[in-house]
């Protein structure tokens, strides 16, 4: 799945070329519990359509408002909504939040195409835009970069800033996959059994025949990354742990019982790894959600993967689990 902010490039890009006069709107800026981070997108069509958000509702309906009377700005402009505490209620901001947008003029899509174009390759771009001129340019962009806004300039990011990296082909790893895919990860599978290999087909993934091990070393994770191992067969999974391990990554699991995991920790320390480098693997994977079917078990990894990535406490795990209920702290920034 496209990322929402994608999306509305490819409404915006749509409407443009049938037409229509388009602006876009950045959050700039938020203050309290604003309900979308800086960064997020939604555009304007010229008869009041709307694609994105930028908050719950009431924000989007008076920038509707604004338009149809006539509000139509010719240059990049700010906006603030939520200054005051009345008017924040009347937006929907809560706990008294406060939000600043920038709304822009859509002068051309030869910078939305490649945009489009670049994050299909799995490439992380960012978007530059200058408030004094309305001129766009697109530049490469790193993992660690984030949404800037100087006063004069923006500069938002689009594709995947988070990599995962699973291991095994099966129903399991079709649902994780997909799952990550919706939340805007990069999604990489890895398995070099034919029988699996000749029927990996989600779309939008990358698929790896190569053994898992030396693939981590290629890939060079980074705190951006989570490794999930679920063929199920010790030669694989433990092959891909004892690279990972030793890595950045931000997240590392591995499929099994509490028993298997056990076990696992006991031949992963016959190797040249450290106590605390064992430590980070998470196994039994997955939260405690009570998960039977793949589905519902591809929920509890990916959940697991999200709230490590935040920093949230781990509450739902199982007693006795390699790595217990605590403070998630990620790597990431």
């Amino acid at each position: 799945m496209d990322s929402l902010d994608l999306q509305v490039l490819m409404q915006a890009r749509d409407w443009f070329v049938q037409g229509h006069k388009v602006w876009l709107v950045t959050v700039i800026e938020t203050w309290g519990s604003a309900p979308r981070p800086p960064g997020a997108l939604l555009c304007l069509r010229d008869d009041g359509q709307v694609a994105g958000s930028v908050s719950g509702g009431c924000v989007e309906d008076d920038l509707i408002d604004r338009l149809r009377h006539g509000e139509r700005v010719a240059t990049p402009s700010l906006i603030a909504y939520g200054v005051t505490k009345e008017e924040a209620a009347r937006f929907g901001l809560p706990c008294g939040g406060n939000l600043r947008l920038v709304q822009e003029p859509l002068q051309g899509v030869g910078w939305i195409d490649e945009v489009l174009a670049r994050t299909a390759r799995h490439e992380l771009v960012a978007r530059h835009l200058s408030l004094a001129t309305g001129a766009v340019t697109v530049e490469a962009a790193r993992r660690g970069d984030v949404f800037e806004f100087d006063g004069s300039s923006l500069r938002a990011l689009f594709g995947p800033r988070w990599r995962l990296l699973i291991i095994g082909a099966g129903q399991l790893s079709r649902a994780v996959a997909q799952m990550a895919l919706a939340l805007d990860f990069e999604v990489i599978c890895c398995d070099p059994r034919e029988e699996y290999n000749l029927t990996w087909d989600v779309p939008n993934t990358t698929f790896s025949k190569a053994m898992p091990d030396d693939l981590v070393i290629e890939l060079q994770l980074d705190p951006h990354c989570a490794v999930v191992a679920v063929t199920h067969d010790p030669k694989l999974d433990d092959l891909v742990l004892l690279e990972a391990l030793k890595s950045p990554a931000f997240y590392i699991g591995a499929l099994g019982s509490r028993g298997n995991t056990a076990a696992r920790r006991a031949r992963l320390e016959m190797f040249d790894l450290s106590p605390a480098e064992i430590d980070r693997l998470h196994g039994p994977i997955g939260l405690d959600i009570g998960a039977k079917t793949p589905a519902e078990i591809a929920v509890a990894i990916v959940a697991e993967i999200v709230a490590v990535k935040n920093g949230v406490l781990l509450t739902q795990k199982k007693v006795g689990s390699a790595v217990p209920g605590m403070r998630a702290v990620s790597r990431a920034s």
